[in-house]
């Protein structure tokens, strides 16, 4: 950073920088670092309104809140997948393959990925099958269908 120069037609140049982690581009920490540079480098014959640091103050409560949020909703998601992957052991699913032929077996087990980028897999006859790649699923050998067991109603007797 360059000192303060004093002097006529001299400016002082200052240059405030930044790093985003977030995958959005923003998040709570980037905004405090821009106002503390914003109010360290303010012009001190107009400063910024009480006014203007109170809803400053207030977008920063909504950037940390809608964080948070977006960081539940991803454990969230990661559990759904987790328990609908879980769901599948034992069932006959009907999957594409690599080679792009449909194949047919029973998940005998499931790998849940912890990455977000990976996706988890169903272990199919010994094979371990993306669940992006299986196209159907059965009710599991053996499990008794549903019968429809109810008896139809009288039919109504006419009254005279």
């Amino acid at each position: 950073m360059t000192a303060p120069v004093s002097g006529p037609g001299q400016v002082a140049t200052h240059t405030a920088t930044t790093q985003v982690s977030n995958a959005n581009g923003f998040d709570s920490e980037t905004f405090l670092k821009l106002l503390v540079a914003q109010l360290k480098y303010q012009d001190p014959s107009d400063p910024a309104s009480s006014s203007e640091l109170m809803a400053q103050t207030a977008t920063l409560a909504q950037v940390q809140s809608l964080d948070a949020i977006a960081k539940q909703n991803s454990q969230s998601l990661t559990l759904q997948k987790s328990l609908s992957a879980g769901a599948l052991v034992g069932h006959t699913v009907s999957y594409t393959d690599t080679d792009g032929s449909a194949k047919t077996g029973i998940v005998t087990a499931v790998k849940i990925s912890n990455d977000s980028t990976a996706e988890s897999q169903a272990v199919i006859d010994g094979v371990a099958v993306d669940l992006g790649r299986v196209t159907q699923v059965s009710l599991p050998t053996g499990t008794p269908t549903a019968t429809n067991t109810t008896t139809p109603a009288p039919s109504p007797t006419p009254t005279s």
